[in-house]
């Protein structure tokens, strides 16, 4: 069994998955706040084998998807590109690679003109199979035991909200159908007239998805109101998640996910478009389905996705819904305000002073995987040049690194988004922050990728950045300081993490605990010792951060 004193010999190494390797199935026993998540899309990844770019399919790009020129199309990549690439995500400090979905997609959908492929895996129409433009079930029960062996995890983006655009209404047989209400179309019934187009009849597995009855047929979502729960999102199948029978498909469904390969944790795509009830079933199965297979720290995140600074809406998903953890999409907003943006610092300070609204309060918010780049809204480097027009490059570099610093050094557990350690910007969200990575950006000597090391081997060597207790010590309502203490655990020992989102140097008093007497540096110049008993003395230039550690308990 895992114990503490070999965690603490592995993390004091700053290479937490040495203790998978050398403790054979202990790294099961990692918490999900032990780890750091590296977040891809496998088709812009790495692709590993050609052959499978047109997923055994024959015609053009509208047949096959493949279109490696078109953004909105399949661009090769693969389960195979990723197995080669371990090493890559590992020596970055990385302990979890989150898979964008792998299930078989419609390969092609959308309006004459205005097609797009199912390259992310949103799209599914078979829930039981990889989708062969990445691979089969053999490459990746081959990925997960590498991932496995290197004492890392693997968690699956899975999709309960809809499938692929496959039904049709005869009242709009153009699509485009607008939302109708419950109170318009009270009947039991359909409120639009559902069929399957010819040639589609069987087109989802397994078999009992193509019954229109397990649909909502309510129309587009305009994602207010009712209409967040039984629309169809942009056209795609909205199912009807609060009838017995799908919530028993689906905990079929993922759970032979679970049993098959061993999976580590699912992040839970359009969460907040299901009913409570249907993750108050699914949730409890999912992780006893998990126990059962030796899993015992099963990872569960839905996405709530929202663009403001809202902690009682993400945690309204953990107190209702019980997900045990959601995306924290308000820590990301918040980051990009302060940072990106020039918001005061005040804005952390209260985003984390609402960490007790979520079910469990801290320590359900150290399990918050956290983030500043994503595949939907855009990269960080964007988001900074949106905000900043004319900036220049290396103050955009300043500042992705002082997001990614927040990113390992505060409260929750941090992901990272594929190609933001080699530089990608990106010019918006969706399809125009999915660049591809191969084959020329695996570039161990980059500087972002160095830097992106240096703070995991950080993250990864302090229980108290991973399990701390976390202080707010100091912000402002202008951009400037921002100071954190993060107490370990179990000796107590205290971290002072500072930063400075402005552009002047910042010389300044932080209170730590009266304990606390001498410091030594892990990032950036720490002086050695306090100034009194509580108060500290930090020096922070221009867009950068200090992590300073006392010598003992404090």
């Amino acid at each position: 069994m895992w114990n503490g004193r070999r965690w603490r010999a592995c993390a004091a190494l700053g290479a937490l998955w040495l203790c998978g390797v050398a403790g054979g199935a202990d790294f099961r026993e990692r918490l999900p706040q032990d780890e750091i998540i590296y977040f891809l899309l496998p088709d812009r990844f790495d692709n590993g084998d050609t052959a499978n770019d047109r997923g055994g399919l024959r015609g053009g790009r509208l047949q096959t998807g493949f279109d490696p020129s078109d953004a909105n199309f399949y661009h090769g990549g693969d389960l195979q590109g990723l197995l080669a690439r371990l090493d890559y995500i590992q020596q970055m400090g990385a302990t979890a690679i989150w898979l964008g979905p792998i299930f078989k997609n419609k390969p092609v959908q959308g309006t004459p003109g205005a097609e797009q492929a199912g390259y992310h895996g949103y799209w599914i129409t078979d829930f039981t199979r990889v989708d062969p433009h990445f691979g089969n079930e053999d490459a990746l029960r081959a990925l997960v035991t590498a991932v496995h062996a290197r004492g890392m995890k693997l968690y699956l983006d899975i999709v309960v909200n809809h499938t692929a655009d496959v039904i049709a209404y005869r009242e709009c047989p153009g699509g485009g159908c607008s939302y109708r209400s419950h109170a318009d179309y009270p009947n039991t019934g359909h409120a639009y007239t559902p069929y399957i187009p010819k040639g589609e009849e069987h087109s989802k597995v397994p078999a009992w998805l193509n019954d229109p009855i397990y649909y909502h047929n309510r129309g587009n979502t305009t994602f207010e109101g009712e209409s967040s729960l039984y629309g169809d999102f942009a056209g795609l199948d909205d199912l009807m998640t609060e009838n017995p029978r799908v919530v028993q498909g689906f905990i079929d469904i993922y759970g032979a996910w679970i049993e098959r390969f061993g999976i580590d944790g699912f992040r839970i795509d359009t969460a907040r478009h299901v009913n409570p009830e249907f993750w108050q079933a699914f949730v409890p199965a999912m992780l006893a389905k998990a126990r059962a297979k030796g899993i015992p720290n099963f990872h569960i995140f839905g996405e709530v996705s929202t663009a403001a600074v809202d902690v009682a809406l993400l945690a309204r998903y953990t107190r209702i819904d019980r997900l045990p953890a959601v995306l924290d999409f308000a820590f990301a907003a918040a980051v990009r305000r302060t940072i990106a943006g020039s918001d005061g610092t005040d804005i952390l300070a209260r985003l984390f002073a609402d960490d007790v609204l979520y079910e469990g309060g801290e320590n359900t918010a150290l399990q918050l995987p956290t983030f500043v780049s994503n595949h939907d809204d855009g990269r960080f480097a964007f988001r900074v040049r949106a905000a900043r027009p004319g900036i220049s490059d290396a103050e955009v570099t300043k500042r992705v690194l002082l997001a990614h610093a927040m990113l390992m050094t505060l409260r929750g557990v941090p992901v990272i988004y594929y190609g933001d350690e080699q530089g990608f910007a990106g010019t918006g969200g969706y399809s125009e922050a999915r660049q591809d990575m191969f084959p020329e950006h695996f570039n161990p000597i980059h500087p972002l990728y160095i830097r992106f090391s240096e703070m995991a081997r950080i993250r990864n060597s302090q229980p108290a950045l991973r399990h701390g207790h976390q202080v707010v010590r100091s912000s402002s309502p202008e951009p400037g300081l921002f100071a954190v203490s993060r107490i370990d655990p179990v000796d107590g020992r205290e971290l002072l993490v500072a930063f400075n989102t402005s552009t002047s140097a910042i010389v300044a008093r932080v209170q730590v605990n009266g304990g606390a007497q001498h410091f030594s540096s892990l990032h950036g110049q720490c002086d050695p010792e306090v100034i009194a008993p509580g108060s500290y003395r930090v020096a922070i230039a221009p867009l950068d951060y200090v992590v300073c550690a006392t010598g003992g308990g404090g």
